[in-house]
């Protein structure tokens, strides 16, 4: 009598789930270095991200973009919705740091030498990340319509005013059926979520497209480095999570020592508070040169880290043969910083904005 075939054994699941999703081909060859920390600190930020977008998506059910009820529906996330409160906390902690990560990120590469040819592309990639993740923050800031949030509003309003046609958007004369906070919620839920998906895919394509900058020593050039390496990615990824758990772990313990902040509902017109730490270095050029200066100084800085990639075009990444660049970027990080001190410490004077 024949004997009966026996069924082949079923496949454990990660070998089910390399079957169907391909994820050995993650397993690409990278350098060593690429596992360390700093190289680690873009992974990081992205995995902040998505923790921003989980906690986001669960207070935007609970959320009400209209003027009148906006400030009473955080309320009611912190005080009726489950878990409001603590997924609030997490989701702004996790925005403080994932600034933190992405800022860090960005002077990495500039220590490094990482914009050099052939990675210029991806350095305005970078810098898009950055002003998005900025918009992110102002947006947010604004969404809770206390009076911190009503001052940032009435800022926006008087920087729309300044741009004229270009800052149409950010107008209230743009929509007489949508209020300005609706359509600064649209934007900070739809449209620069969007912006970050469109920026990161092409971000990370030109990553794995020229691999990892090479190391910085004293006779390193630039060049492409895809395929090379004694490390794997997979190694790069996991470290990357490994951290990212770091960061929700971070953030769960801030939440519970110290819950996000929220004022009072706003009155139109005053000026008693202070932006967030990202935006509240801008402080002297608001007192030197009014509005203006919250949109000329952002955007000088801005051309400046633009033009790195075209003034820098030589080869080499050792640190001796850069120090023109390198110290004129420590001496504007150390100018934005003691700015940002200063403004800090120093009391608010109590003036008054533009009526809304």
């Amino acid at each position: 009598m024949a004997t009966m075939a026996q069924p082949a054994p079923r496949p454990r699941l990660k070998e089910w789930l390399n079957e169907r999703l391909g994820l050995q081909g993650l397993a690409y060859a990278v350098p060593e270095h690429a596992n360390s920390l700093p190289y680690i600190l873009g992974g990081i930020t992205l995995t902040g991200f998505v923790i921003l977008f989980i906690t986001g998506i669960y207070l935007a059910q609970f959320y009400h973009p209209h003027p009148p009820d906006a400030h009473q529906s955080v309320v009611y996330i912190i005080t009726g919705a489950p878990l409001g409160d603590l997924i609030r906390s997490i989701h702004f902690w996790t925005a403080q740091i994932v600034t933190i990560t992405l800022l860090l990120h960005m002077l990495r590469v500039l220590f490094t030498g990482s914009y050099k040819r052939p990675r210029e592309i991806n350095w305005y990639a970078g810098l898009g990340l950055l002003a998005i993740t900025l918009g992110l923050v102002f947006t947010g800031s604004v969404l809770k319509f206390d009076q911190e949030g009503l001052e940032a509003l009435q800022h926006n309003k008087e920087a729309a005013a300044v741009i004229g046609g270009l800052g149409a958007w950010f107008s209230p004369e743009l929509s007489r059926t949508v209020p300005l906070l609706t359509r600064l919620f649209d934007g900070h839920v739809t449209i620069l979520p969007l912006l970050f998906g469109l920026v990161i895919a092409t971000h990370i394509f030109l990553i794995k497209q020229h691999g990892i900058s090479p190391k910085v020593t004293p006779d390193a050039t630039t060049r492409a480095m895809a395929g090379e390496g004694t490390s794997r990615f997979t190694v790069h990824l996991q470290r990357m999570l490994g951290f990212g758990l770091l960061i929700l772990s971070l953030a769960l313990v801030l939440s519970l020592l110290l819950p996000a902040p929220l004022g009072q509902p706003g009155v139109a017109g005053a000026e008693v508070t202070k932006p967030w730490w990202m935006f509240v270095w801008l402080f002297p050029a608001e007192n030197a040169l009014g509005v203006k200066g919250l949109l000329v100084v952002p955007a000088i800085l801005g051309g400046l880290l633009a033009l790195v990639p075209i003034l820098d075009r030589s080869p080499f990444l050792s640190l001796s043969r850069r120090k023109a660049l390198l110290i004129s970027a420590a001496l504007i990080l150390i100018v934005i910083v003691a700015s940002g001190v200063i403004s800090t410490l120093q009391p608010v004077t109590g003036g008054h904005l533009m009526q809304p």
